[in-house]
């Protein structure tokens, strides 16, 4: 079973994380919350699927919701009830296959 992170760690990555972002991620109760917008559904798709391929080899999949050009994300661990390395490491990922794609 993976452990969640303490509050102090969560502060900490989430701070790493946002570094140099325009579009920050947030938390949320014990959740990583992101909305990605792109020009059309054909990019937010694209995204989705990058992100789909990056979260089965992590064995981490994220909630998310598609609404045409916009992808909205939320990210914590089940079993562990909260955050934990898996989150940030599947937001960073994320992140990087959104730069991919026109935003």
């Amino acid at each position: 079973m993976t452990t969640a992170l303490d509050p102090k760690t969560i502060d900490a990555e989430l701070v790493r994380l946002n570094e140099g972002s325009t579009k920050p991620w947030a938390l949320q109760s014990d959740r990583l919350v992101k909305q990605f917008r792109f020009q059309n559904f054909v990019e937010a798709f694209g995204f989705m699927t990058a992100s789909a391929l990056v979260a089965e080899r992590l064995d981490h999949h994220p909630e998310w919701r598609n609404v045409y050009n916009r992808v909205d994300v939320e990210l914590t661990t089940h079993d562990a009830a909260g955050l934990t390395d898996r989150d940030f490491t599947l937001a960073r990922a994320m992140d990087l296959a959104a730069l991919h794609r026109s935003s």
